[in-house]
């Protein structure tokens, strides 16, 4: 005879992933990796936290494969209902979010995407190379010798990393050097804003709640500068991107707001936090560094480890159309699914030693710039600046010169991967 049943094991309990104060410690890769093993779509509660008010909760998808899945079936998983952030948005305030490109579902999307590429074209880009290369080796030079001549530390995002993706994006779009501080600052307010670092104090409502950011209250000023820039493009035109938009019979007035605000925040903010990402990772693992610095591993290859290890943006949102099944789980019409890029990229299924930082690897095929519809329309030039800045880094910095002088200070976001701060000490002359 048999013996006794053995008892039903005890459900594993589900870890949360959504609190963004975790985030400011690290990502939270050992809760990733449980919900991968036991629960790859999870349900997340989502409480009050910071002062933004509770919501209804939301599934956690975290393999790879089921990531995919998600982006590619915008039929099935649309970026319109709600939009692609997890909290959802004031019901007064959609139909103005939905008007942003991110936010729409094809064939919408498609029309809105071919309007942009024609001025976000790889020619433009690439003419920039030269001078992003130039603008890398001045920062870092800079950077070097002022660490050099005090006690030989420097804080990379401040002294380059936030300086070299902002001047950029607006050498690419036209903006005049005198007006470049307002960009940051837009993108600070609406990135940021879960970080009292980056926000500062939150605007409140008539009934004490915080303002989204993203409000068309709160975008008011980007729009107004939008608009000022292109009536200046339209009388003194010029080979940059705002001229294009400015110049397109196709684009009406809200379309090249909701560009403006999608190029300023979106195209500064995945640089600005890539790009000091990939340098901690290179300063953690210094025989990768050698290797890249030798030209044992190409640019390119080592780019796409450093984006799979670092992904800019942790998160994005999207709502299901349908009743569907996910991983086995049934999942209703109207309820939130969210994407986590950061766990998907450390898919052990997909990625063998997921937390190896192989430059080599290959193939490699991380989100981090999305994937299907929304794939990200400014990959181009992002991979364009970060091998200009990891190889200026590999001339201005040699072995033993990129090393930790404490832990990096990270954004507080479920959102976007970001780092306040990076300090490095540079070594002497």
């Amino acid at each position: 005879m048999s013996g006794p049943a053995a008892e039903a094991p005890e459900p594993t309990p589900v870890p949360d992933v959504f609190d963004p104060r975790q985030y400011a410690q690290g990502i939270p890769h050992d809760r990733y990796r449980h919900l991968r093993d036991h629960h790859p779509v999870s349900w997340q509660e989502e409480p009050e936290v910071l002062g933004w008010p509770a919501g209804p909760g939301f599934w956690a998808v975290t393999r790879h494969a089921d990531a995919v899945r998600v982006l590619k079936d915008s039929s099935t998983y649309s970026s319109y209902l709600g939009a692609t952030q997890i909290r959802d948005p004031d019901p007064a305030d959609l139909p103005f979010i939905r008007r942003m490109m991110l936010n729409q579902d094809p064939p919408h999307h498609r029309r809105l995407r071919t309007l942009v590429s024609r001025a976000f074209t790889p020619k433009r880009v690439d003419r920039f190379e030269t001078v992003v290369r130039e603008r890398a080796h001045s920062l870092l030079t800079r950077a070097v010798a002022e660490a050099r001549a005090g006690d030989g530390t420097c804080d990379l995002v401040a002294r380059v990393t936030d300086d070299y993706a902002l001047l950029n994006l607006t050498d690419l779009l036209g903006v005049p050097d005198t007006d470049r501080a307002l960009l940051l600052h837009w993108t600070r307010r609406v990135i940021g804003y879960q970080d009292p670092d980056e926000a500062g104090t939150p605007e409140l409502d008539p009934d004490g709640k915080p303002v989204n950011p993203r409000s068309p209250a709160s975008l008011r000023d980007m729009f107004d500068y939008a608009h000022a820039l292109a009536a200046h493009k339209r009388r003194h035109p010029a080979d940059d991107v705002m001229t294009a938009l400015a110049t397109d019979p196709e684009l009406t007035g809200p379309e090249l707001e909701m560009f403006f605000f999608l190029l300023v925040v979106a195209g500064n903010d995945t640089v600005r936090s890539a790009a000091p990402g990939g340098l901690h990772l290179l300063a953690e693992n210094p025989e990768a560094y050698c290797r890249l610095r030798n030209g044992e591993v190409g640019f390119a290859t080592a780019i796409d480890e450093l984006l799979r290890r670092h992904p800019p943006v942790l998160t994005f949102r999207r709502t299901v159309t349908q009743d569907t099944e996910l991983a086995g789980t049934r999942i209703h019409v109207g309820e939130k699914v969210v994407v986590f890029h950061a766990s998907a990229n450390h898919d052990e299924r997909v990625f063998p030693n997921p937390f190896t930082l192989a430059l080599s690897r290959t193939p490699n095929p991380h989100l981090s710039f999305g994937d299907g519809p929304h794939v990200c329309l400014g990959a181009h030039f992002a991979r364009l600046q970060l091998a200009a800045l990891y190889e200026e880094t590999c001339r201005a910095l040699p072995p033993g010169r990129l090393q930790l002088a404490a832990p990096p200070s990270r954004l507080v976001s479920n959102f976007i991967n970001g780092l306040k701060s990076l300090p490095v000490r540079v070594g002497g002359a």
